[in-house]
């Protein structure tokens, strides 16, 4: 039953008008063909590293508003795993930062850029939803299942910007990313009542509204996407 239950949310998620609208972004489609400048990519890393900077606090908060230690546990390892395990030095964001530098890109512009109104907005969603269970729950497999997606489109605007053919944070993602999909989805696995799967739900698809707001800042200021 409790396998069955984490199918259904997990499908139901995924099938939202939200996330198809945000797996659908003009975004995604435009940045492995569109000639991006300097600027705009380091102005992408800066904005990114707003929410990235921000994952592991959300993380932590998700587990202390978690009621199982099954589901504990499962969030556990993500957080393990993105604050670098038994090493600072191998965080995501340490790595980001790293590589980011050694693509080309100053370290002051991509971690103290002054982050848009929607990526406030982003960060501050994340805050929120950390605060409850089921919002939690939410907005955890909604970053997980499109983190990849978003990850490999910002890698792909560095990689044509810089000329650099590997990225070890593009590189960690790929490796890391498939068991913090498990993850997200073992921590549905305790068994729902419909009013919390709705939340979830609910959760979920403003973590997505959130995220094509950011993307669509990105868009508009590079010209993919006309400004409203």
């Amino acid at each position: 039953m409790a396998v069955e239950i984490v199918e259904s949310i997990s499908d139901r998620l995924v099938e939202t008008e939200a996330h198809r609208a945000f797996v659908d972004h003009e975004f995604f489609k435009q940045v492995n063909s569109r000639n991006l400048s300097h600027e705009h990519v380091a102005m992408f890393l800066g904005q990114w590293w707003h929410p990235l900077h921000y994952f592991p606090t959300f993380l932590a908060r998700c587990i202390s508003v978690l009621p199982d230690i099954e589901s504990k546990s499962a969030i556990t390892r993500i957080l393990s795993q993105e604050a670098g395990a038994r090493s600072a030095k191998a965080a995501h964001e340490v790595i980001y930062a790293d590589s980011m530098e050694k693509a080309g890109y100053d370290r002051r512009t991509v971690t103290g850029s002054e982050p848009f109104a929607e990526t406030a907005a982003l960060v501050a969603w994340y805050e929120a939803c950390s605060a409850e269970r089921c919002s939690a729950l939410g907005g955890i497999f909604a970053t997980e299942v499109t983190d990849l997606l978003m990850v490999s489109a910002i890698g792909e605007a560095v990689k044509r910007e810089s000329g650099t053919e590997r990225n070890a944070w593009v590189d960690i993602h790929v490796t890391q990313e498939p068991d913090h999909v498990d993850q997200a989805t073992n921590a549905l696995f305790s068994g729902l009542e419909p009013e919390q799967e709705l939340a979830v739900l609910e959760s979920a698809d403003a973590m997505w509204r959130h995220w094509t707001a950011f993307f669509d800042r990105l868009a508009i200021e590079t010209g993919m996407i006309p400004a409203p």
